[in-house]
């Protein structure tokens, strides 16, 4: 709850002194038409209000400024009124809730959270406003005016970015580093999620309290795992998903449970809970931001090895924009502050939508919980389990020699990469070619060749030879495959398609997708289905579209 100190003063170019009784003589409120500021004994000044109402009436003007209730309690105490003395008057000006401010009504979510950036110097440009209305989640960020290519739309200061650094329990959490490290490496932000979002006294509690229970949030991973296989089977996410909910409560029970246990006076096991972690592994995946690694040299990179990827963050005002893979803004990192530069022209009245990346629709809805509509998601994609091309290739076995060949060269693909690896297709073509182009080579190989391959330890890689074998594997190139090659991919993308479990025996093959683009397109059937079962059908035709086309460009 914010509190307000509002008066009637005299039309003044100078600031107006607000001197305040029962508490140090030394500290004194200065106040002007924009800001309230206090200063101490040192002499320091801090800004801890803001100008929000002005009446003028005659020569009088009245003035109403907002308060943060920590300064209220950090200096006032239960003082609900102070003397404005200033030349021959005395003005005694009241403390009020921010109920009583503006017409009586309460700040909304949204307001409070906009007066925070307004306390924390985040720039807001006057042409972009965060909205509920108009946009195609719950907030987002809408022109008030044409905006140009390079325009900054806000600046974020670094000190207002969330994260292990600037919570309150910083200095525990870089004391007990060591203790906190996981698989993940998110624990640190975890803890401190865990206590800024359920402390009344946080700092980023206007910023938090946009997510007042996370029921925004639906990824499937909050799905019911009959949900899940049902609706998504095939895509990859029942998997994923299985295999992140297991790593959460293994990552809870083993490193943040003895943890906060440790420090009762800061988290409680009753209120930080397995199911409240789950929400905020959620909160972290879709609005979270990773500061990427400055460029290297190839030659330094060598010499000290991979670095470790950037810790996420939490970006007050960048988690609100929205996605789609033709955006118009983009999160420019400098060493001060975080920018939202505009990267095309934005009409006004048009939704600024910032990128998570190129993502597929599965890794939107896995990591997001939602989809962009396949027409529009350009970088869509489709996996092929090399599992599935190991099943093609099996189904050309006509001797015992040739079923051991296959085995020894399996034997040696598993040992060259994981046996879970998939080979990923989008709408242009492969975008693993050389993988792909490995391991159809040596599956195709004769006796003679494979027993050379194995005594030459594989054969030189060739810069050239790997844009031939980009162009080999696009949609123009696909058709031009040897045909031993193209059967292989085809009976693949085949056995791929039957995991969905959509086309059943004696039904024409490609019906499925069919069906599921006539119910894409037609609006009123579309809108019937709640959007779980949107986005499910948005990621299985994506993929499956895929498929078929590449079925197409290698068909006999």
């Amino acid at each position: 709850m914010f509190y307000s100190v509002e008066g009637d003063f005299r039309r003044n170019k100078d600031a107006q002194e607000l001197t305040l009784a029962n508490v140090d003589s030394t500290v004194t409120l200065v106040a002007n038409n924009a800001f309230l500021s206090l200063t101490t004994s040192t002499n320091k000044r801090h800004r801890i209000g803001k100008f929000i109402q002005q009446r003028k009436k005659r020569s009088l003007v009245r003035v109403v400024w907002l308060i943060h209730p920590n300064v209220v309690s950090s200096y006032w105490g239960h003082l609900r009124e102070v003397q404005y003395r200033g030349g021959q008057n005395t003005l005694r000006i009241h403390l009020k809730h921010q109920s009583q401010v503006a017409g009586g009504s309460e700040l909304s979510p949204l307001q409070d959270f906009l007066q925070w950036c307004d306390r924390v110097c985040l720039v807001l440009s006057s042409k972009v406003c965060v909205s509920k209305e108009g946009t195609v989640a719950e907030y987002g960020m809408l022109a008030k005016d044409n905006i140009e290519e390079g325009e900054v739309l806000f600046t974020i200061p670094r000190s207002a970015l969330l994260h292990q650094g600037t919570t309150k329990i910083s200095a525990l959490l870089e004391k007990e580093r060591a203790s906190l490290e996981s698989p993940s490496g998110w624990v640190p932000l975890l803890l401190a999620l865990l206590y800024e979002y359920t402390s009344s006294q946080s700092h980023w509690k206007p910023y938090l309290s946009l997510w007042t229970d996370f029921k925004a949030l639906d990824h499937p991973m909050f799905w019911s795992k009959e949900e899940r296989d049902r609706l998504l089977r095939g895509t990859g996410i029942p998997e994923a998903v299985d295999t992140d909910l297991a790593n959460i409560q293994r990552e809870y029970t083993d490193v943040v449970l003895p943890f906060i246990t440790k420090h009762p006076d800061l988290w409680n096991p009753d209120t930080h809970t397995l199911e409240l972690y789950k929400q905020l592994v959620a909160f972290v995946m879709a609005y979270s931001f990773q500061e990427p690694q400055e460029e290297e040299d190839d030659e330094e990179e060598e010499e000290e090895g991979e670095k470790a990827a950037n810790p996420p963050m939490m970006v007050p005002m960048a988690d609100m924009l929205n996605h789609v893979s033709n955006h118009n803004a983009n999160l420019e990192f400098t060493p001060d502050s975080l920018k939202m530069v505009c990267v095309r022209p934005i009409h006004k009245g048009e939704e600024v939508f910032n990128t998570y990346g190129q993502m597929a629709n599965w890794q939107l809805l896995h990591m997001y919980g939602f989809t962009e509509p396949y027409q529009s998601n350009s970088n869509d994609t489709a996996d092929i389990p090399i599992t599935n091309l190991y099943k093609a290739a099996t189904q050309g076995i006509q001797s015992d020699s040739d079923r051991q060949l296959l085995d020894e060269q399996w034997e040696m693909l598993c040992e060259m990469m994981q046996e879970k690896a998939a080979f990923v297709f989008g709408k242009q073509g492969c975008l693993t070619d050389t993988e792909l182009h490995t391991v159809l080579k040596v599956l195709c190989m004769s006796k003679e060749e494979f027993a050379e391959f194995n005594d030459n330890e594989g054969w030189e890689e060739d810069e050239e030879e790997d844009e031939k074998i980009s162009l080999a594997f696009s949609n123009e190139g696909l058709p031009g495959l040897k045909a031993s090659w193209k059967g292989l991919i085809h009976e693949a993308a085949r056995l791929t398609v039957r995991s969905y479990g959509d086309d059943q025996e004696g039904k024409r093959e490609g019906g499925d997708v069919d069906r599921d683009k006539a119910l894409i397109e037609n609006m009123v059937a579309l809108a019937g289905l709640n959007s779980r079962r949107q986005n499910a059908l948005q990621v299985r035709y994506g993929q499956k579209s895929i498929l078929h086309r590449l079925m197409a460009l290698t068909q006999s």
